[in-house]
């Protein structure tokens, strides 16, 4: 069974930047790839659609509030990989991040559970709203995601 696709169309301060689209590893971490293809659905009656890239505390998995670290097997290899943002381990919720570099310090602390397959152009749009403290100079959106 292949492994599932998710999109978002994202947006900068309402101007529509692109589509993103992601690959799920559910062959090496099926609950984190479902937690995460839940919240681009919106199933569960919430999800990702709708909310902004920020730096931050909050939001929820499908699992309650916060769910174990499944494993490690998958590292921070280089732009594009796709991987829970936490407060510590076994905190994961639904924050996520994209990243646009290797990131091999984070490797054995964040669980790494996909990539973008298409749309690396609008990851490096969204980049250059960025700043060392986290905050972007235009509101990034999540117009619309969804299973592809």
């Amino acid at each position: 069974m292949a492994n599932p696709k998710v999109f978002f169309d994202i947006s900068a301060n309402g101007e529509p930047l692109g589509k993103i689209v992601m690959e799920l590893r559910k062959d090496v971490v099926p609950r984190t790839a479902d937690n995460f293809r839940a919240l681009c659905t919106g199933e569960k009656g919430y999800g990702f659609q709708g909310s902004s890239f920020h730096r931050g505390t909050g939001g929820k998995s499908i699992y309650g509030e916060s769910f174990a670290d499944e494993n490690f097997t998958l590292k921070h290899t280089g732009p594009g990989i796709l991987s829970m943002a936490n407060a510590g381990p076994n905190t994961n919720g639904s924050q996520f991040f994209l990243c646009t570099a290797t990131t091999g310090w984070l490797d054995g602390k964040h669980v790494v559970f996909g990539k973008v397959v298409e749309g690396m152009d609008v990851v490096k749009k969204i980049e250059k709203f960025g700043s060392d403290s986290g905050r972007t100079s235009k509101k990034i959106v999540v117009d619309a995601s969804g299973e592809c």
